[in-house]
């Protein structure tokens, strides 16, 4: 008695789907291999499983790189130079980003590089500038107040420690909060 007919549609059940997914992946393996026995065929099989995992099957005398020119040679389409070439139209975006920013540098920096700019990226300049020394300026003033918080805050510890009669190293904040609660 042979096996049913089973409806070919997505399995819901994600374990189902994964085991269904490996015994059909070892099948398609076999037949490839087969394929390549009897038939002197070359073959490259790529799968990637739904949770990213990566399989092959490659004919035993050959590479995938050899499939690939046969795959190109075949078709009339050469995949190494397509990507090549968008590789160098990246790379020309990136330097022209690159020399852009290098640009920006000089001029906000150094105040160099200022002979190609007209009346509306000077003022443009002007008003980065005048926004970046804001921000340098706030952080500054930060910068200053905290140190000066600090400085109180440490004098006013060492005024306490003359006061009630606390040397350093000899109990510290302990001591201090031992005193403070009459303790000592």
């Amino acid at each position: 008695m042979g096996r049913g007919r089973i409806e070919i549609k997505k399995i819901e059940n994600n374990t189902n789907r994964q085991v269904t997914y490996s015994k059909r992946r070892n099948g398609i393996f076999k037949k490839a291999h087969e394929l390549t026995v009897l038939c002197d065929a070359k073959v490259s099989l790529i799968m990637f499983s739904n949770t990213g995992k990566f399989h092959e099957y490659i004919s035993p005398s050959t590479t995938t790189k050899k499939i690939y020119d046969m795959y190109q040679t075949t078709l009339g389409f050469d995949l190494w130079s397509s990507h090549y070439e968008r590789m160098q139209e990246t790379l020309k975006k990136l330097k022209d980003s690159n020399n852009k920013l290098r640009r920006e540098i000089r001029q906000r920096v150094l105040g160099e590089d200022l002979d190609g700019l007209d009346m509306n990226d000077l003022t443009t300049l002007e008003q980065h500038m005048q926004d970046s020394l804001t921000v340098v300026r706030e952080r500054k003033y930060h910068v200053i107040k905290t140190q000066t918080d600090t400085c109180r805050k440490r004098e006013t510890i060492h005024q306490l420690e003359k006061k009630f009669g606390m040397v350093e190293n000899e109990g510290g904040y302990e001591s201090a909060i031992a005193y403070s609660n009459g303790y000592i």
